[in-house]
């Protein structure tokens, strides 16, 4: 009997082993990984569904509207514009550098997909700012209080109200010249030019929170709408201008050692802390990113923005968290992983691959990554979520680290927008292949969708 019991124990142990997954019987490092939902190719059409959720909630809450502040009523003639009358509110500022931001975002889609829906979206609230200012401009002779949204487009008392708005109208009017934008171009420009308050040298700065403060977000705030108006003009006091500044914020918070930029420099303060908050960085990339975009192949300082830019992008690849995010701190993992400077960070990855100054191999994966971690931070509403919002200068570890985000920070929606736009380009250009369960760009289209191939595409193992 207890042999008989013993045989059926061996033939039930050996029907289980026949059963269960081993080296033998199963390629383990072809097992889905834990990260399947987080990583891959994503296609073009999913990438779309994504920006065009951002864009319909964007949509919502920004009506391109002049209400009567005391009625709520809508106005539709310029010429009953008063001093009652202000831009109907949603739930974002259509004057704000945020929304500059966002408005150079949705050209881009524009441009990369053909869909009319986010150049009319664009177009409206342009055209709006710039049909309203010169009625606005007289009530606010006159009357001295003006709604604060409007003030920023007539009167500009900082980059943050000029720069961005101005950049991405230079680049509406460049695709399409009958568009009424030269005007508050100009305007804006000669803000930036003329009026911001410099150091010495003549770099932009602040008077806040110290005298004579430069801050890296101001490298964005001011210097792509020069470059461009370089562009725009064929001027080439502008290009020098714009590549000027650029050598001149580097030289004060570019940190070779780490490279990353410093997020605050105050004249009075030694030494000067490098804070490398991760928004901030952002700026600084895409504003390399913009004015190579613009500057002359032969301009003399072509070469060591480029150069800047290669740098900047190895120190931030490396510091990609493994969910595709960058944290709140660059240099420390212990902060939140944070979704607009993600946002930024993708669309330059992708946009300096696309334009061929780095390499697809090296870095086309990175992109991607940072894509997943962007698309994830997208909810159903088309809201961003995971975005930092507002945030000035400090020089301790706290004060970046605990700074609250929002779904209605509006730093997320236009790098959302920009992100997903380049990375259809970079899907539309570069030829990106699952092998062996990682990523990897091609120099040209695999011919193959077996798991693991070599570069040619054939099996050779």
């Amino acid at each position: 009997m207890r042999q008989l019991i013993c045989m059926m124990a061996l033939m039930a142990t050996l029907s289980a082993s026949a059963q269960q997954v081993n080296d033998n019987n199963t390629p383990l490092h072809l097992m889905r990984p834990a990260n399947q939902q987080r990583y891959g190719i994503p296609t073009q059409d999913a990438v779309k569904q994504t920006i065009d959720c951002v864009l319909h909630y964007i949509d919502s809450e920004t009506p391109a509207q002049l209400v009567d502040k005391r009625t709520g009523k809508e106005m539709t003639r310029m010429k009953d514009i008063d001093q009652y009358t202000q831009l109907k509110q949603g739930g974002f500022r259509l004057t704000s550098y945020e929304w500059g931001v966002t408005y150079s975002g949705v050209l881009a889609a524009y441009e990369v997909t053909g869909d009319k829906a986010y150049r009319d979206y664009v177009y409206k609230r342009h055209k709006l700012l710039s049909d309203m200012a010169p009625q606005f401009e007289k009530v606010y002779e006159k009357h001295k209080d003006i709604d604060v949204n409007v003030r920023r487009v007539i009167d500009p008392h900082a980059l943050d109200d000029a720069g961005a708005v101005c950049v991405s109208m230079i680049k509406a009017l460049l695709s399409d010249r009958t568009l009424p934008l030269r005007e508050r171009i100009d305007h804006y420009v000669d803000y930036i030019m003329n009026k911001e308050f410099r150091l010495s040298d003549g770099i932009f700065a602040r008077l806040r929170p110290q005298k004579n403060t430069v801050w890296l977000d101001d490298m964005f705030m001011g210097i792509p709408a020069v470059a461009y108006m370089g562009k725009l003009t064929g001027e080439s006091k502008y290009y020098d201008e714009a590549a000027r500044q650029v050598q001149l914020f580097a030289d004060r918070m570019w940190v070779e050692s780490d490279g990353l930029f410093r997020h605050g420099w105050v004249e009075a303060m030694q030494p000067h802390p490098a804070f490398y908050w991760g928004r901030a960085n952002g700026w600084a990339l895409l504003t390399m990113c913009e004015v190579l975009d613009v500057l002359p192949e032969n301009h003399a300082s072509r070469p060591q923005i480029l150069g800047l830019l290669q740098k900047h992008i190895a120190g931030l690849a490396r510091r990609q968290h493994h969910d595709g995010f960058w944290h709140q701190l660059l240099d420390r993992n212990d902060t939140y992983l944070e979704a607009s400077a993600t946002a930024i960070y993708t669309y330059c990855i992708a946009h300096a691959i696309n334009k061929g100054w780095i390499d697809a191999k090296a870095y086309g994966a990175t992109a991607l990554l940072g894509w997943q971690a962007v698309n994830q931070s997208v909810n159903d509403k088309g809201q961003v979520e995971n975005v930092c919002v507002g945030t000035g200068m400090g020089f301790d570890a706290a004060f970046y680290a605990y700074r609250p985000v929002h779904v209605m920070a509006a730093h997320g929606y236009g790098p959302a927008i920009w992100a997903g736009a380049e990375i259809i380009r970079l899907l539309q250009q570069q030829h990106p292949k699952m092998n062996d369960s990682a990523v990897h760009f091609y120099d040209e289209e695999v011919p193959t969708n077996e798991p693991i191939f070599n570069y040619d595409g054939k099996i050779r193992y």
